[in-house]
Parts: structure tokens; sequence; C-alpha cells
């Protein structure tokens, strides 16, 4: 009887031992659970804090160095300034774009030293990168606009420079010359050179619209087609002039005077060296 019992007894330990492993099983594994989103829930926070921390004191040096250098034309807040007769003296800077900043003040055209009217004023630029950098933040923070894109946004080798070229020569030629030398436009308005502007630069360009540029947006111009233009005018800096001398590289007309000059002139002395000896 007794081994009976103790037979019985054994049995049912062995199926109350399996009976509890898998329960075990699920209970570590809840455990894990447990303990991988305590640890998520601790560290994410404090990352998303960090975060914004540094966005919020970018922004607040970017406003310290906008009430000193650009409030006068723009606002204390960024909304635009009137003078007296009701001339825009300077435009609202809301929905600009970090883009649009980092554009005007790296290319030393803002903050202006006189009234600019139609013309582009151009000089050194008098802040660092890092400076740009903490403006862009706060005049972003003002309003959505266009972001400063970086170079893999711009500088694919892939991007067609063939395609490039047209739709240079189709939306850009007109003011900037086929090579994009620049030139007079209507009004005592002009078209800059791009020979020292940056692939950045012509990007931001394209999505902002300085001075009388106008804005080509991606349903006018895709991204994709803004790199090939980009490539087209970093392919021709590097072109040479295999007719010999570039003569501003401005077109026909450079060629013609020169050729006036010198052909037409070279036939006059010689035909009065001609007839000097008779």
């Amino acid at each position: 009887m007794t081994s009976v019992r103790d037979f019985l007894n054994r049995s049912a330990g062995r199926v109350s031992r399996q009976r509890r492993r898998p329960v075990a099983g699920l209970l570590l594994l809840l455990l894990g659970l447990v303990l991988t989103g305590s640890l998520y829930a601790t560290l994410a926070p404090s990352s998303s804090a960090d975060s914004a921390a540094n966005d919020e004191e970018l922004i607040a040096e970017g406003r310290q160095l906008f009430l000193v250098g650009c409030s006068f034309c723009h606002g204390q807040n960024g909304e635009g300034q009137l003078t007296q007769d009701g001339n825009q003296l300077g435009p609202s800077l809301a929905g600009v774009g970090a883009a649009a900043v980092d554009f005007q003040v790296g290319t030393g055209r803002m903050p202006a030293a006189t009234s600019q009217g139609p013309q582009v004023v151009k000089k050194k630029n008098i802040y660092s990168q890092a400076e740009i950098d903490q403006l862009a933040a706060y005049i972003a923070s003002l309003g959505s606009g266009p972001s400063v894109p970086t170079e893999a946004e711009y500088g694919p080798e892939g991007a067609d420079i063939a395609k490039g070229g047209d739709l240079f020569r189709t939306n850009c030629a007109q003011c900037h010359n086929f090579v994009g030398a620049g030139g007079e436009l209507t009004s005592g308005k002009f078209a800059p050179s791009l020979a020292e502007a940056t692939p950045t630069q012509i990007y931001e360009a394209m999505v902002t619209g300085p001075a009388n540029m106008p804005v080509f947006g991606d349903k006018t111009i895709t991204p994709d087609q803004k790199l090939a233009i980009v490539n087209y005018v970093k392919s021709i800096r590097a072109q040479a002039d295999p007719g010999g001398a570039g003569l501003g590289r401005i077109g026909p007309v450079s060629e013609t005077l020169a050729g006036i000059l010198v052909g037409l002139g070279g036939c006059v002395l010689a035909a009065l060296w001609i007839g000097t000896r008779a």
C-alpha cells in the first residue's frame, strides 16, 4: 500500500513539474519584455529631451544674433518693418525657411549695409557658419519653409548633366547666360555669375528665389532635375576654352566685337600700310 502511494505521489510530482515549466518560461518572457520596455521608456525620452533642449538653445542664440543684426529692418519678431512713408524696409521672414537664411547671409547679401534697391549688393560675410546655423534655426522656428539641403541631396555624380544643361538653358540662361556668367537685366537689375556659387547655394537659390529670381518649386522643377542643373553648372566650370580666350564666356556679343576689332581693324591697318608703301 505504501509503495502504491509513493508511486502516485512521484507521478503527481512529475506532472506538476511539467506543468510548471511552460508557466515559468512565460513568466521569464514577460519579465524580459517588461525590463526592455522600462529601459526604452527611461532612455528614449531623455534623448528626445536633450535634442529639444539643444534646438531651443540654438534658437535662443539665433534670436540674440537676429535682434542685434537683423531686427532693425525685419522687426523684433521677424514680422517685417515699414518706413514712415509706407515703403517696405524689410519683409516678413515667417515661412522663408532656413535655406533662405543660409543663402542670404552665407553669400554676404544680408545683413544689408544700405538699401539694396534693384541691385544685389554682395559683401564679405560677417558671420561664421555656426552663427548662420543659429540664425537659420531661429528663422525656421517662425514658420515652415525650405530647409538647408545636404550634400547627399544636391551632389550625386549620377545626375544627368546633359539633361541639366537642357533645363538650365530653358529656365536659367536668359538671365545667367548659358554658362552661368551672369549679365545685366532690365530696369538696372542684373543676374550674378555662378562662377563662385557653391552647389548648396545654387540649390538654395532655386528653392528660395532670392532677389529677382523666381522660386522653382518641386512641381516646376523636380528635385532630381535640380540636381541635374547643379551638376551641369559644376561641369561647365571645369570646361576649357578650346577656341582660345574665353572672352568672358558671355556669348556672341564679345566674340563679334573681338572679330570686328581684330579682323576688320587688321584689314584697315594692312590697307594703310600698303598705301604708305605705294
